[in-house]
């Protein structure tokens, strides 16, 4: 896939960013990437409440394969193939990857949060214990 074919794509769902990713681009709104456009295809963000959608389909979670193992990412799920020919339903498609992706960032961002730690005050010194150490730094005897 080309970046003007992802364009055109796109049209009905409305304007994106296209750069440059791994092999292929990550597609994204306002700073959000919900789709990926590899040699193997076009990948749509996924979570709970989408993937049974996709399953629906028969499409698979993106897989790549290192030298040691398989990997599958289940966040994001192959777009079926009939979506290329319905722009309208792919515009649909593409507002719930969008909002899946919208709400993983609202987690990581509720995850990351850490707790306000409370502020302690070291304790006073006491008047008589400054006095006595200045005697004994050198202090008039």
């Amino acid at each position: 896939m080309d970046r003007e074919f992802l364009i055109d794509l796109f049209a009905d769902f409305g304007p994106v960013t296209i750069r440059r990713m791994f092999s292929g681009y990550g597609i994204s709104v306002d700073g959000t990437n919900f789709a990926l456009a590899l040699r193997a295809g076009l990948y749509f963000r996924a979570d709970q409440e989408t993937i049974p959608d996709y399953e629906a389909e028969g499409s698979q979670p993106f897989q790549y394969q290192t030298r040691a193992k398989a990997v599958v990412v289940n966040s994001y799920w192959q777009l079926p193939a009939r979506l290329f020919d319905d722009s309208e339903a792919l515009a649909g498609w593409a507002r719930a990857a969008l909002a899946a992706a919208q709400r993983a960032a609202l987690k990581k961002r509720v995850k990351t949060r850490k707790p306000a730690k409370s502020v302690r005050r070291p304790a006073k010194k006491k008047a008589g214990n400054k006095a006595s150490g200045r005697k004994a730094a050198g202090g008039k005897q």
